[in-house]
């Protein structure tokens, strides 16, 4: 238990800021959360390399159950601003994260897993990648398309819903389908970045650098 706790509670904390972060827009196509949620990835692998999968998995489950109680938590805390008085974390953010979350983590690892044997970056970095993907696509989908509305049907995400271009210059889709790419542009530089700290964190767990 002594092994999982730092993972677990490093997971909880980027899953609960992410959920609260990813309501924030950061200039037209980004939002905050698109900056501390890829370090979910870095836990998880960190973990997996340190202590192997089954360790890893249990973090993912951990840190899910943690994260799915903060967030529904959060649903019930009111803020206010702009004249409106919103929830801190919607139910549509909070199901949208736990599923995505859970998904792409149990990814994540499993193909970690199996890359393994190979050079030290290779399996970081494409489960990272993998992942990533999965769970953008889940995430936004569930937490903002008009199409799955039945979910929250008292949550407005007409915002997210908005007619424009894509990143400003490709074809017409809805808002969140451009945070969406962005978020998942940072994602992939961020899966690049985090490849030192893992290798700083992993050597110091192991005493050694990672083969």
């Amino acid at each position: 238990m002594t092994r999982l706790l730092p993972g677990v509670i490093a997971m909880a904390i980027v899953v609960v800021a992410s959920n609260i972060l990813v309501q924030f827009l950061l200039g037209d196509w980004l939002t905050w959360g698109a900056f501390t949620y890829p370090f979910a990835f870095l836990v998880t692998d960190v973990m997996n390399r340190v202590y192997g999968v089954a360790t890893a998995r249990k973090v993912v489950f951990a840190g899910f159950l943690t994260g799915v109680v903060c967030s529904l938590i959060g649903t019930q805390i009111m803020l206010q601003g702009d004249g409106y008085t919103y929830p801190a974390v919607t139910l549509r953010v909070a199901i949208g994260s736990g599923f995505a979350f859970l998904t792409a983590q149990l990814l994540d690892v499993a193909i970690f897993d199996r890359l393994r044997g190979g050079q030290w970056w290779r399996a970081p970095l494409a489960s990272t990648l993998v992942g990533s993907a999965v769970d953008t696509v889940l995430f936004f989908s569930i937490a903002f398309s008009t199409g799955l509305s039945f979910i929250e049907p008292a949550n407005d995400v007409s915002w997210a819903n908005e007619a424009v271009p894509l990143l400003g210059a490709g074809p017409v889709v809805p808002l969140w389908v451009s945070l969406a790419v962005a978020d998942w542009g940072v994602k992939l530089a961020l899966a690049l970045v985090a490849l030192i700290p893992f290798r700083m964190v992993v050597s110091s767990l192991l005493g050694r650098q990672p083969a």
